[in-house]
């Protein structure tokens, strides 16, 4: 299994189509907590961009723009380069895509 890095981008504002749901950290932190109950989690890095806030590397540009300009929905997770939710986050899906990157559940 290669290395996984699931990313949540994200702001302190509250998705104007998520009212009720968490924020964007409170989310990463929940995908977090969420996952390594379920996974053996040595092998994923977890990282959250705030767009407002941190510098972020250039291959997201475009990603963070689509997002500011309300194209994209936040929070958006990417596992490696592939979103794989926006707005808010189902469970069941990211288990999959985590399963079909090879990383096994718990015992």
């Amino acid at each position: 299994m290669n290395k996984i890095v699931l990313t949540t981008f994200g702001r302190e504002q509250i998705c104007a189509s998520c009212v009720g749901a968490p924020g964007s950290k409170d989310t990463c932190e929940w995908l977090q907590a969420a996952i390594g109950r379920k996974y053996d989690t040595k092998e994923i890095y977890y990282e959250y961009i705030d767009i407002d806030k941190d510098v972020y590397p250039t291959q997201y540009e475009i990603l963070v723009e689509q997002i500011k300009q309300d194209e994209l929905f936040y929070p958006l997770i990417m596992l490696n380069d592939e979103i794989i939710a926006e707005g808010i986050p189902h469970l069941k899906r990211i288990f999959k895509e985590l399963e079909v990157e090879g990383v096994q559940q718990l015992l």
